[in-house]
């Protein structure tokens, strides 16, 4: 049995499959999930589990290369913004219909149980080498 990391055997073994370029969409509850990417979701209930802590706890074991979110956070969502604008310096910014666009070209989605508007994030991993 793990004893650290990500126990969730479904996101686990999702993380490991992803590559180089793959994208990981970290999403709200609301969030409309396209057809195509595996999907894990977490979402328990509302707030359950919050988007910071679903975001911590991937950036741990990812390596990212970039990430594109809503405008939108900036002006809806102040705290999820200075989380976003901290973890990723160069973070994109696009409208909230470019990402949901954006979305469907993701490898793989995790739904929290976020409630608060505007809490995804579409990262693009790297590679640790």
């Amino acid at each position: 049995m793990k004893k650290a990391g990500i126990l969730n055997r479904h996101l686990s073994g999702a993380i490991a499959e992803l590559g180089h370029g793959g994208g990981v969409l970290v999403c709200d509850a609301g969030m409309p999930i396209p057809k195509g990417p595996q999907v894990v979701d977490l979402a328990f209930r509302a707030g359950v589990p919050s988007f910071a802590v679903v975001l911590d706890g991937l950036l741990a074991e990812l390596v990212v290369e970039g990430a594109t979110a809503a405008k939108e956070v900036q002006g809806a969502n102040p705290a999820v913004s200075a989380l976003l604008e901290d973890e990723f310096p160069e973070l994109e910014l696009v409208p909230h219909e470019r990402l949901k666009e954006l979305s469907a070209q993701a490898r793989l989605v995790v739904r929290t149980g976020e409630a608060r508007p505007y809490a995804n994030v579409l990262l693009r991993c790297g590679v640790f080498f």
